[in-house]
């Protein structure tokens, strides 16, 4: 599992004009289920992601192909991590013992 940190590296302007093609971006990687949760950061200097199921060169594929990342308006830091407790609504992401 993989916490994406997504940080703005240009004016809002120009990461809002990338934004709808992001949120596709986004969706694409919802609907196979790569991700998890996503969202906004407070305040609004980025965002993050929760990845799980993939392999690091597969996740860096997928982060090099975001609209943000290949228009240069935001840079990911990726950070893996292995939870090992969950509250009940959330226990479907724990890895299988």
């Amino acid at each position: 599992m993989y916490i994406l940190l997504l940080t703005y590296t240009a004016p809002l302007e120009a990461v809002d004009a990338e934004l709808e093609a992001h949120k596709v971006w986004v969706g694409e990687h919802f609907a196979t289920g790569a991700f998890v949760l996503a969202g906004r950061r407070v305040p609004r200097s980025g965002g993050f992601i929760l990845a799980t199921g993939l392999a690091r060169e597969a996740l860096d594929r997928i982060i090099a192909a975001d609209p943000f990342v290949t228009a240069g308006v935001a840079v990911y830091d990726v950070y893996e991590v292995a939870p090992t407790k969950a509250a009940d609504a959330l226990k479907g992401l724990l890895p299988a013992d």
